[in-house]
C-alpha cells in the first residue's frame, strides 16, 4: 500500500501476552520515535506497546481496563459508526470530527515480478481462468461454510474449465485436502504461500469465493470479484470493501451471534446456505460484474 511508509511485524499469537517480545517490540518502536500510535484492536494488550514505547500521543477506544496506557481516550458511538471501518478510521479525527463519506476503499499494490516468481515456484498458470476458495476463518468454524459446500463449487468450475486454487494459513491445509479429495484437480495452496505471495496470487484470480476472513479483506483490495459467505457474523459490521463484491447472507433470526462456534450446534446459517444460491452468484458476477441485481 503506497500509504504505508514501514511495517513492523507483530509476532503474537491470539490472547498471547508474551511480555518478553512485547517490551522487544516496543524498543525498536521507540527508536523511531514515532509522534502518535492508533490503537485499533480493543484489546489491553494491544496498547501496551505504545505505552512501552512511550509514544507521546496514543489513541484508542477506552475499555479492558487499559485507561492508563491510552492518553487520547475516545468513546465508542456504535450509532455513529455501525461498521468496523469507521470506527477506525474516526480515531485518525478529533472526537467529535465527522468521518468522510464514503470511505476510500483500500487498495493493494501487486509485484508482477513477485507473482511470476510465485506461479514459477508452485508449479502454477495462468493459461485457464482462476477460481479461488478461501474455506478458512481464523475466527473459528462458525464463520466456515462446508468444506464439501466448496467442493461442489470447485467442480463445477473445473467442469467449466476454470482452474481452482485453494488459499489459506496451515491451519486450513486439512480443509484444503479434504475439497481436493472431493474435487480432484483443485489445487490446494493453504500453508504454501506467505501472505506477499498471496496478494499477488489472489490478484491473478478472476473469481474468489471466500468466508468472511482476512484473504476476503485481501481479494477485494486487490480487486478481484469477490463472493463473500457470512454467516455467524454480518455485512453490516465487516463486509467486502470493494464495488465488485457480493454477499451472500440468509440473515436468519439466530444470526449475527458472533460466535466461534455455533452456541445452537447446528450452524444453519451457513449449512442453509446451498451451492445452488452460491453457483448462481458466481454466474451472475462473471457475466457482469457491475449488475446490481445480483444478491449482495
Amino acid at each position: 500500500m503506497p500509504e504505508v511508509a514501514d511495517v513492523l511485524d507483530s509476532p503474537f499469537a491470539h490472547g498471547e501476552l508474551a511480555w518478553g517480545k512485547r517490551r522487544r517490540l516496543a524498543r525498536d518502536a521507540r527508536a523511531r520515535r514515532y509522534d502518535q500510535a492508533i490503537v485499533l484492536p480493543n484489546s489491553l494488550k494491544s496498547a501496551l506497546v505504545p505505552w512501552l514505547a512511550r509514544i507521546p500521543w496514543r489513541t484508542g477506544y477506552i475499555g479492558e481496563q487499559r485507561y492508563v496506557l491510552l492518553n487520547d481516550r475516545r468513546r465508542l458511538d456504535t450509532d455513529r459508526h455501525p461498521r468496523l471501518v469507521e470506527r477506525f478510521a474516526a480515531l485518525a479525527f478529533a472526537p467529535d470530527a465527522a468521518v468522510p463519506a464514503p470511505l476510500p476503499h483500500p487498495r493493494l499494490r501487486v509485484d508482477a515480478a513477485a507473482r511470476d516468481a510465485s506461479l514459477a515456484r508452485l508449479a502454477l498458470d495462468l493459461r485457464r481462468p482462476v477460481t479461488a476458495l478461501c474455506p478458512g476463518a481464523e475466527y473459528g468454524p462458525a464463520k466456515r461454510w462446508p468444506a464439501a459446500y466448496y467442493a461442489e463449487i470447485a467442480r463445477r468450475q473445473l467442469a467449466d474449465g476454470r482452474a481452482v486454487w485453494i488459499f489459506g494459513s496451515t491451519r486450513d491445509a486439512p480443509i484444503g485436502d479434504e475439497i481436493v479429495q472431493l474435487a480432484p484437480g483443485a489445487i490446494n495452496l493453504c500453508g504454501r504461500t506467505s501472505l506477499l505471495e498471496a496478494i499477488d496470487l489472489l490478484a491473478a484470480c478472476g473469481i474468489v469465493l471466500t468466508n468472511d476472513s482476512g484473504l476476503m479483506h485481501v481479494a477485494s483490495a486487490v480487486g478481484a470479484d469477490v463472493v463473500a459467505l457470512f454467516g455467524s457474523s454480518t455485512p453490516d459490521y465487516t463486509p467486502p470493501l470493494s464495488p465488485t463484491a457480493r454477499v451472500i447472507t440468509l440473515r436468519l433470526e439466530c444470526s449475527p451471534c458472533f460466535a466461534r462456534t455455533c452456541p445452537l450446534g447446528h450452524m444453519n446459517c451457513l449449512n442453509q446456505l446451498k451451492p445452488a444460491l452460491v453457483e448462481d452468484t458466481i454466474a451472475a458476477l462473471s457475466a457482469d460484474p457491475a449488475d446490481p441485481a445480483i444478491p449482495r
